[in-house]
């Protein structure tokens, strides 16, 4: 009999701002019963809820539970950035360009885009929370300007549109002064990313998946030809599980000392009056992520999107323990108001209302999981700093490994290679910790 417990559980600081911002969600659905289904996945975030919609596709009369340790976009899925990001987008990079051949990456990414955008179209979803205006690069230096040429020559070497934006263009668009140029790029879709997830759970209720909140998940055992799956006020017996739970994959044993906990901060405005808008000036909606990918991602958003906000995130640290701390983030809230009034000084007065961490989780060599673990259990986990488009594609491939279904998704990561050993604790928390501070501090203005 296999058996896999839980050593930890979901720990969140600040609130899920994209969450919070939207009208309240109705009392969850708590799992105090014992059931039996076909499938059950563990975590009901961009990787679970997809995993959960392909299975309905491929398995229409399949009964199919999904467990979600806290509330529908309170976790990792309402504390990103909302960028769904067909491109190469390398954190590790120094201009985020991937390696090897990038097409595959590429159509991978806009497939997931595809299936998201079709869950938009059939469960009804609020047009706003899926926004595909695509995004730019932004520039604050000449260094970063050179950054953005070289991803440019990267683009243009496999056949991708970009547009260059000089300062006077970046101003238009973001009514700030700071960035000396841009690169706009059009693939990216801009999500309202709570939204969008609210919007998906209820999409799969309507069609008869059991989504449960507030049920963590203590321990999955093999009994017979099925699993169970034991949480704190029931348990569900499926013969076959995906784990979608990105970094706490790790929580259940797998990929032990493999795995790169990575939380980044972010911080949101208060919705702006009328007086700031006008001060402000710009566009009403748009998305700037750095040249440098240890600089300040920035966004503005609009009423239709939960107010007339702008988030800001930077700061990043490495915590395998899957926890960040209060002092971090009262550090970063602080470098965050900092990050804001540089970029738009006629700003100044206006407070921050939400600040926040999010979970990501990495590889040192670049792969995610998402492969059968044990007999009739799956992963579709890691998503690699590509929250929302990586674990969207891992939740699809998980479900068609589960279904026996063989897709470009399915070989794309079965061609991978294990993640690669890290370091021996302390020296892969100072080292990675220092790596960090070190990255942020060169990114500078960025």
């Amino acid at each position: 009999m296999n058996q896999y417990a839980a050593r930890r559980r979901p720990v969140h600081r600040g609130p899920a701002g994209w969450s919070v911002i939207l009208p309240g969600q109705p009392a969850p659905e708590v799992l105090d019963d014992d059931l039996t289904a076909d499938f059950v996945l563990v975590g009901g975030g961009f990787a679970g809820l997809s995993a959960a919609r392909r299975l309905r596709q491929l398995n229409p009369a399949a009964r199919i539970v999904v467990l979600e340790a806290g509330r529908l976009a309170e976790g990792a899925s309402g504390r990103n950035s909302g960028f769904m990001i067909d491109l190469p987008h390398e954190l590790q990079s120094d201009d985020y360009s991937g390696g090897g051949d990038d097409r595959e990456v590429i159509a991978l990414n806009r497939s997931a885009i595809g299936f998201a955008r079709e869950a938009v179209a059939d469960y009804a979803i609020d047009p706003n929370y899926f926004d595909p205006a695509g995004k730019v690069n932004g520039a604050a230096s000449d260094t970063a300007d050179r950054l953005n040429l070289s991803y440019a020559r990267h683009l243009a070497g496999i056949g991708e549109p970009c547009e260059r934006l000089d300062a006077q263009a970046m101003s238009d668009l973001t009514g700030s002064r700071h960035y000396v140029s841009g690169l706009y790029t059009p693939g990216t879709v801009m999500l309202q990313p709570a939204g969008y997830i609210r919007g998906l759970g209820q999409g799969l209720r309507r069609e008869g998946v059991r989504v449960f909140e507030n049920t963590p998940v203590l321990k999955i055992e093999r009994q017979g030809d099925a699993w169970a799956v034991t949480t704190p006020q029931g348990r569900v017996s499926a013969g076959r599980a995906i784990l979608a739970n990105n970094g706490h994959l790790e929580s259940f044993g797998f990929a032990t000392g493999r795995l790169m906990h990575i939380f980044l901060y972010a911080s949101m405005t208060v919705d702006l009056d009328p007086a700031a808008l006008a001060a402000l000036g710009g566009q009403p909606r748009w998305g700037i992520t750095p040249s440098d990918p240890m600089g300040t991602t920035m966004r503005r958003i609009d009423t239709g999107q939960g107010g007339n906000r702008i988030v800001t995130r930077t700061c990043a640290t490495f915590g395998p323990d899957m926890e960040a701390s209060d002092a971090a983030l009262h550090r970063t809230a602080r470098i965050h108001r900092e990050k804001f009034a540089e970029r738009f000084p006629q700003l100044a007065g206006v407070r921050m209302e939400h600040s926040w961490a999010g979970h990501l989780c990495l590889t040192r060599n670049g792969v995610s999981v998402a492969r059968q673990l044990d007999q009739g259990l799956f992963a579709a986990c890691v998503c690699n700093g590509l929250g929302t488009t990586r674990s969207t594609l891992t939740g699809i491939a998980a479900a068609e490994l589960a279904s026996g279904t063989e897709s470009a998704a399915t070989r794309h990561f079965g061609a991978g290679t294990e993640p690669s050993r890290l370091p021996p604790r302390p020296f892969s928390t100072i080292g990675a910790n220092v790596w960090l501070r070190w990255k942020e501090w060169r990114a500078g203005r960025e």
